[in-house]
C-alpha cells in the first residue's frame, strides 16, 4: 500500500507538470514568439480554457500527501515555507494577469500584465525546478522531521547548513525552465497557424538544442550530489527503461520540429518529461524526501500513515480520479484544435469557449 501511494502521488506530480508546463512554457515564450495583440490572444486562448484546470493537480498532490503521508506533508510544508510562499504569490500573479489584461484596452495595462504572465511563468518554472532540486539532493532534516531553510546560504549543495538555492538547485530550476519552454512552444505549434506557429518552431528548435547539453550535465552532477541515485541505479537495472523513454522523447522532438509533425514534437516532449520524472522517482525510491543525515530521511514507511487510512484513502482517491479524468477528457476533446484569429475580450479566450460549446452542440444535433 506504502509503494502503491508512492507511485501515485508520483503519478499526480508527473500530470501536474505535463499539463500546467506547457501553460508555463507558453507564458515564457508569450512575449517573444506574439509580435501583435492578435497573435497574443492566440497564445492566451490555446491554453485560457485549461490553464486553471490543470493546476488543480498541484493541489489534489497536496491534499492526498496530506493523507496518505501526513508526517511527510507536514515537514516539507514547514521546512519550505518560504519557497511555498513565493511559488503562492507567483501562481496568484499569474491568474490575475490573465484575467485582467483585456479588462481594459490601454497598451499600458495590456504590456504590463503580459509582463507579470510572462515574470510569473518563468519564476515558477526555475521554482519547480528548484524544489526538486533540493528533494533531490537532500534537505538538513533533523531526527525528529524538521527542518528550515533559507532562501540561501552559501551557494553549496555539499554545506552542512543547505539554503533553498545553490548552484546545484538552480542549474535545476534553469533546466526546468528549458524543458518547459519547449514544451510550452510544441504545444503553442500545434493550436496555432502562420508566423506564430514558425517562431514558436524556431523557439522550441533552440530550446531542445540546449537541453541536450543542461541534460547532460545535470545527470552527471545529479550523480555527484546524491550518491543514492547511483546506488539504486546499481541495484535495479529495471530503472533504465525510465531514461530510454526520456531518450526516445528527445529525440522525437527533434524528429518532430525539424519535419513540420507538431503533434509528434508535443506528445514526444511529454514523453521526455514522463521518463526524466519517473527516472528521479524510481531512483530515489523509498525514500520521499532524502536528508543531508541520511538516517533522519523520510521513507514511504517511517511517513506513512496508517494501513487503514491509507485503504480507505484509496477508495476516495479512485472515486475522484474518475470524476476528474472525465472533465479533463471532455475538456481537452473540445477545445481540441487551431484556436481562431482574431482579438476577443474576456482573458483571450471567453469568445473562443463559446465557439467551441457552439460548434460542440450543432455537432451532436446534426443527423447523421
Amino acid at each position: 500500500m506504502q509503494t502503491l501511494w508512492f507511485i501515485l502521488i508520483a503519478f499526480m506530480l508527473t500530470m501536474y507538470i505535463l499539463l500546467d508546463g506547457f501553460d508555463l512554457g507558453a507564458g515564457v515564450i508569450h512575449l517573444f514568439a506574439a509580435r501583435t495583440e492578435s497573435e497574443r490572444e492566440q497564445v492566451l486562448r490555446a491554453i485560457g480554457p485549461v490553464w486553471d484546470g490543470n493546476e488543480v493537480w498541484l493541489i489534489a498532490a497536496g491534499g492526498t500527501l496530506f493523507f496518505s503521508f501526513p508526517i511527510l506533508y507536514a515537514s516539507s510544508f514547514s521546512g519550505f515555507y518560504l519557497p511555498l510562499i513565493i511559488v503562492l504569490w507567483l501562481l496568484i500573479v499569474r491568474g490575475v494577469a490573465i484575467e485582467l489584461r483585456s479588462h481594459i484596452s490601454n497598451p499600458v495595462w495590456i504590456a504590463f500584465w503580459d509582463g507579470g504572465f510572462f515574470i510569473g511563468s518563468a519564476l515558477l518554472a526555475i521554482f519547480f525546478g528548484a524544489a526538486m532540486g533540493n528533494v533531490i539532493r537532500g534537505v538538513p532534516m533533523d531526527a525528529h522531521g524538521v527542518f528550515f531553510e533559507a532562501l540561501w546560504t552559501d551557494f553549496n549543495p555539499f554545506s552542512a547548513v543547505t539554503g533553498i538555492l545553490d548552484w546545484y538547485t538552480v542549474l535545476i530550476g534553469l533546466f526546468a525552465l528549458v524543458v518547459l519552454t519547449t514544451h510550452g512552444a510544441t504545444f503553442i505549434a500545434v493550436k496555432t497557424e502562420s508566423m506564430l506557429q514558425q517562431r514558436a518552431r524556431r523557439i522550441a528548435k533552440a530550446t531542445w538544442l540546449i537541453s541536450i547539453i543542461m541534460a547532460i550535465v545535470v545527470t552527471v552532477v545529479t550523480i555527484i550530489v546524491q550518491p543514492l541515485i547511483s546506488e539504486n541505479f546499481g541495484g535495479r537495472y529495471w530503472i533504465v527503461i525510465f531514461p530510454l523513454i526520456a531518450l526516445i522523447g528527445w529525440a522525437g522532438i527533434g524528429l518532430g520540429l525539424f519535419k513540420g509533425r507538431d503533434r509528434l514534437a508535443f506528445f514526444s516532449s511529454c514523453a521526455f518529461i514522463i521518463g526524466m520524472l519517473a527516472s528521479t522517482a524510481a531512483s530515489l525510491y523509498p525514500y520521499m524526501l532524502p536528508a543531508t543525515t541520511r538516517a533522519n530521511s523520510l521513507t514511504i514507511h517511517n511517513a506513512a500513515a496508517s494501513a487503514y487510512g491509507q485503504t480507505v484513502g484509496l477508495v476516495w482517491w479512485i472515486i475522484g480520479i474518475v470524476l476528474a479524468s472525465i472533465y479533463f477528457i471532455f475538456t481537452y476533446r473540445l477545445f481540441w484544435g487551431k484556436v481562431p484569429t482574431g482579438t476577443t475580450i474576456g482573458g483571450g479566450y471567453g469568445d473562443y469557449a463559446q465557439h467551441k460549446l457552439g460548434q460542440s452542440r450543432a455537432s451532436a444535433t446534426r443527423p447523421r
